[in-house]
């Protein structure tokens, strides 16, 4: 068997760390090599998938970079197990049985024991050999300095190194085998020594690479301070703005709750007068009353009975008197509900809103150039309403009510509604649905809608995303196309409600629509969410820009319209108009409201465009 020596020196060593071999790892070429080794080989390459071996150059994939996942040798591992199991034995003694090493010459590459270390010491010619302890070899800590035995000529060391063949040779096989095929052969200490110079270079270099890199990491560092520095300053500076904002807005909060209260304040005290005039009326009347009553007591006669006479006259006459007067708590009531608070447009600015007392009036009372045949309103991109005539055509008008222009005369139309790109979607009276440029000039573009006998008419609109919601009071239900489909991209089932009229939300996919007398909101799947409607009046719809919702309640007989503004979950806000008398049209009961994009309010008839706006008072 092999001796520990022949063992390590020949088999058992890394050849990165030179050291026994601990956790051997085999790559694809047979190889093998430490683990920890192979990890900073690999930390060492620019790909993070490969290791290329240091001997032969061939790569190995590390499955997720991830050294210990190769093959570890395990012959080789369990040899290494055996023999650092196993001390060394003396190689100087020559006796049969030979005592443990318990060091090893580094310059004679001989394992001793303690009797011969002595010696060995005590020899004057190697009194400057090095002499290492067997407990630093066996643990790894000081790699062996010996020189291999030649396989050729076993009792000769490898005393020459082969240029060509990159092996250390004795001198017999250098001299023999490698000079006469005309390789370059050399001292292996001078092979060494030459070794050792280029490591000393190699390391000088990574010395003063690795000073430039830390001054770099240095200076990261001192940028790295001086942005923490510069984010500081604007933490601080965003905080002392926050702070400055919040007192801002405070003092704003409190002297809006100072003006409500004030108004508060005011509008008890007229309602405390009526009160209190009212009481002073009762007690008028009970004096009266009781100076009345006072006559039948005793038979009046003469002065008495002209006294009471006149009495029960005034009482006659201050009871016939009308009360309350013109002023009531409705009026205050209704002065209380002019006062809005109005919300900012852009959140995204300092602004806590406006208090504002707004009082509605009716900017412009137009004539429709054809009578009796408004279908729909809308509002254009450019700000312009267009009002759909099923005789015939588009009416333009301004956000003043002011006349424009007529454009598609001979179409009539059952609905309008404007893509965010200007286009409009237009529905005539068969059904047929097509895309118009802005310049009016049709598209070749037919969407396969129902027919009028299947489907029925119904509404039309336009969502954010350019969704086109086409409905049909027949089938209670609802078709949504895009611009570029065709065909119908999904239904929705309207849970029974006739979609005569709809308006989309802006921010949620839900739907308002008309069904005769009632206000109805669906999510995006037809479900039902709330429904709004008046007794003995007809309501009609408009969903705002900030997703509000307004509804025009109309007394049709009597020729009256009121306006109320409720949330997007249609709970009551507060009363717009009330009771506001219209031209009455004709046995027709259809009529459309919409908000313009300059906020004021329009209100069509069959013959008439109303336009009403708000002023603060």
């Amino acid at each position: 068997m092999a001796t520990f020596h022949q063992i390590s020196s020949q088999n058992l060593e890394c050849p990165i760390c030179l050291t026994l071999f601990s956790q051997p790892k085999l790559l694809v070429c047979s190889h093998t090599f430490c683990k920890d080794c192979l990890e900073h080989v690999f930390q060492a390459q620019p790909n993070p998938q490969t290791i290329t071996c240091p001997v032969c150059r061939q790569g190995t994939p590390i499955s997720s970079g991830d050294v210990n996942k190769l093959q570890t040798n395990v012959p080789l591992n369990s040899l290494v197990n055996e023999v650092k199991t196993k001390s060394p034995i003396c190689t100087v003694c020559e006796m049969d049985e030979k005592p443990p090493a318990v060091s090893y010459c580094q310059d004679c590459g001989k394992y001793m024991c303690k009797s011969c270390e002595i010696s060995h010491s005590n020899w004057k010619p190697v009194s400057n050999h090095e002499v290492v302890p067997m407990s630093e070899v066996l643990s790894g800590k000081i790699p062996l300095k010996r020189r291999r035995k030649c396989k050729r000529h076993p009792s000769d060391d490898e005393e020459c190194f082969c240029i060509e063949c990159q092996e250390y040779v004795c001198c017999k096989c250098g001299m023999l085998r490698h000079l006469q095929a005309g390789h370059h052969i050399e001292e292996a200490t001078i092979h060494e020594e030459k070794l050792m110079e280029n490591i000393r270079e190699l390391r000088e270099r990574a010395t003063s690479k690795k000073a430039i890199i830390e001054n770099h990491i240095d200076f990261i560092q001192i940028q790295r301070n001086e942005i923490t520095s510069i984010m500081r300053r604007l933490n601080d500076d965003i905080d002392e703005t926050y702070k400055e904002c919040m007192q801002l807005l405070s003092a704003r909060r409190e002297a809006m709750k100072c003006q409500v209260k004030q108004w508060s304040e005011n509008f008890e005290k007229e309602l405390q007068v009526m009160e209190e005039e009212s009481h002073q009326t009762i007690c008028h009347i009970n004096a009266m009353e009781q100076l009345v009553t006072n006559g039948v007591k005793v038979p009046l006669e003469k002065d008495a009975l002209f006294t009471h006479d006149t009495l029960c006259e005034n009482l006659k006459s201050f009871l016939g008197q009308d009360y309350p007067g013109n002023q009531s708590p409705e009026c205050v009531t209704e002065q209380a509900q002019r006062i809005l608070f109005n919300k900012p447009v852009k959140f995204n600015e300092l602004c806590l809103g406006e208090l504002k007392d707004y009082k509605w009036y009716v900017k412009a009372d137009v004539e429709l150039p054809s009578e009796n045949s408004m279908n729909c309103i809308t509002c254009a991109p450019d700000g312009k309403m267009s009002v759909g005539s099923f005789d015939g055509g588009i009416h333009l008008y301004s956000p003043d009510g002011e006349f424009q222009q007529t454009v598609l005369k001979d179409v009539r139309i059952y609905g309008v509604a404007f893509l965010a790109d200007g286009r409009s979607v237009l529905r005539y009276a068969n059904n047929t649905v097509s895309l118009y440029t802005q310049h009016w000039e049709e598209l070749d573009v037919t969407f396969e809608t129902m027919s009028s006998d299947e489907g029925g008419y119904g509404g039309l609109t336009v969502d954010r995303n350019d969704n086109i919601y086409v409905g049909y009071k027949k089938t209670q239900n609802i078709q949504v196309f895009t611009p570029q489909s065709c065909k119908a991209v999904r239904e929705i089932i309207c849970d029974g409600y006739s979609p005569y009229q709809l308006f989309p939300f802006n921010a949620t996919g839900s739907l308002i629509l008309k069904d005769s007398s009632v206000v109805v909101c669906l999510d995006g799947n037809g479900e039902k969410e709330n429904v709004l409607k008046k007794e003995g009046m007809r309501a009609f719809p408009a969903v705002c820009r900030d997703d509000a919702v307004i509804v025009a309640w109309v007394k049709h007989e009597e020729g009256l319209v009121s306006i109320d503004r409720y949330t997007s979950d249609l709970e009551h806000a507060h009363n717009i108009i009330t009771d506001f008398i219209i031209q009455k049209p004709g046995k027709r009961t259809w009529y459309y409201l919409q908000e313009l994009e300059s906020g004021e309010i329009a209100f069509c008839t069959p013959d008439r465009l109303y336009i009403f706006d708000a002023i603060c008072v």
